[in-house]
């Protein structure tokens, strides 16, 4: 299994994650972030799974999405839900921030 893998999983980790935050809180920003970020990891994994351009750069950027909002509020509000969206977000900026420097050297 290559990259597309542990995207295709963020993917369904992170839209699981906001729909479960819709079903617990009824808050809509949650499941709209989840889905979305869920997609483009999605995209990214498809890509990658398919040979196609950007793949590596979109679900890189899914995961700068998820880090640039969850790492703050991990910090912030040390609550578990942040805090797991940050360990989400730091494992998928290594693994494919890894994977880009790698393809451009």
């Amino acid at each position: 299994m290559g990259l597309e893998g542990p995207s295709f999983i963020l993917a369904a980790l992170t839209a699981a994650g906001g729909s479960i935050g819709y079903a617990r809180t009824g808050s809509l920003p949650s499941v709209i972030a989840g889905l979305s970020v869920g997609t483009l990891y999605a995209l990214g994994g498809y890509r990658i799974q398919n040979n196609l351009p950007y793949g590596i750069e979109l679900s890189l950027l899914a995961s700068v999405i998820l880090g640039g909002s969850s790492i703050p509020r991990a910090i912030r509000l040390q609550k578990p839900v942040p805090i797991a969206l940050s360990v989400v977000a730091l494992y998928g900026l290594y693994t494919f921030g890894s994977a880009f420097r790698a393809a451009r050297l």
